[in-house]
């Protein structure tokens, strides 16, 4: 089974993807932050990988002709389930709460490390050998990235939503929780990317039983949304819990809108293309160029939530960028970035 239109090389389509990747998840932050913000984070979770699903299983009824991929190895099955698991409920569960906790911007900074991570878990698990070359690339992009998210960081909560001085504590331990939570879905995004390449069956698999990223982002989809049950009943069970207490005036039909946008553009699109590049890239390579998004915010930073780009935001983009020319088109790089060892 074989990727439709897969007409480009696999030293443009896989890092081409891994960029469409960060593009995507700059509107999957904004969508599912502003969802999160007026129903809770669990239901924005569950519901856009439920819709995921189905757009999933009706794309590949549309490119296959069936429902259901066929899988040749029992590996290939375990390793797409966990990746599931992994690299969506956990990981997602604990991005978006930190989106809540502590703000895109922060949470995209502890993402920042998921490329390191991803380029531990190639070399030990899928025997990826990185040269200087590789290294330093990658070091520059995730320079340009820090500098870009960090230049706000002192201010990570709008001082119209910061609550009286007597809940400085509890503002103090939802800042901390978010960020455990953002550095615990960075290190499970590295390991469902590595999890993702090998359910797909590349260097270990013949290419006619190796699955297509579509095909493979079902697999991972389905088995992310049976992660998604045990969270469901601890938050109803929490939600039942509190019923008498207060709680925030939900409005639904916003909040679900703004989750099904974000799954067209996250879970649909986004995590199919970034499959596309784990399956055409070495994992470190496609971790870093899908990590892109803190740059690829600032022109709708800019020219739609209208805040100020400063010099130091484009200097670290322009850093970013150079780092993410070297990794993508970089014609000695691409012939020496790794070997099987």
């Amino acid at each position: 089974m074989s990727d439709p239109g897969n007409t480009l090389p696999s030293e443009l389509l896989g890092p081409g993807a891994a960029i469409l990747t960060s593009l995507l998840w700059v509107l999957t932050s904004l969508f599912f932050t502003t969802a999160g913000q007026r129903i809770p984070v669990t239901v924005v979770n569950t519901a856009r990988i439920a819709l995921a699903v189905v757009l999933l299983g009706a794309t590949h009824a549309l490119l296959y002709g069936s429902l259901w991929p066929e899988i040749h190895h029992q590996k290939q099955l375990l390793a797409l389930a966990l990746s599931g698991l992994i690299g969506l409920s956990l990981c997602d569960q604990a991005l978006f709460t930190a989106f809540v906790d502590i703000g895109p911007r922060l949470a995209l900074l502890c993402m920042t490390t998921s490329p390191i991570f991803a380029m531990l878990f190639g070399i030990v698990f899928l025997d990826e050998r990185i040269v200087g070359t590789a290294y330093a690339a990658i070091a520059v992009t995730v320079i340009g990235i820090v500098w870009v998210v960090t230049e706000r960081t002192a201010e990570p909560y709008d001082d119209s939503e910061l609550p009286p001085a007597s809940h400085a504590s509890k503002l103090k331990a939802t800042f901390v929780r978010g960020l455990v939570l953002a550095l615990i879905a960075s290190v499970s995004q590295a390991a469902g990317g590595m999890l993702s390449k090998v359910g797909m069956g590349g260097g270990w698999l013949p290419e006619e039983h190796q699955l297509p990223a579509q095909s493979a982002t079902l697999v991972r989809m389905v088995f992310g949304l049976f992660g998604m049950a045990p969270i469901v009943l601890i938050f109803v069970a929490l939600a039942r819990r509190n019923a008498k207490k207060a709680s925030p005036r939900h409005r639904w039909s916003t909040g679900l809108l703004l989750t099904a946008c974000g799954t067209v553009v996250g879970p649909f699109l986004g995590v199919w293309m970034s499959l596309v590049a784990f399956k055409h890239s070495p994992l470190a390579v496609a971790q870093t160029l899908a990590s892109l998004s803190p740059v690829l915010i600032l022109p709708f930073a800019h020219y739609v939530l209208k805040e100020r780009v400063t010099p130091r935001a484009l200097l670290g983009a322009v850093i970013a960028l150079i780092g993410a020319a070297a990794l993508a088109f970089a014609e000695p790089l691409h012939a020496a970035v790794f070997t099987r060892g």
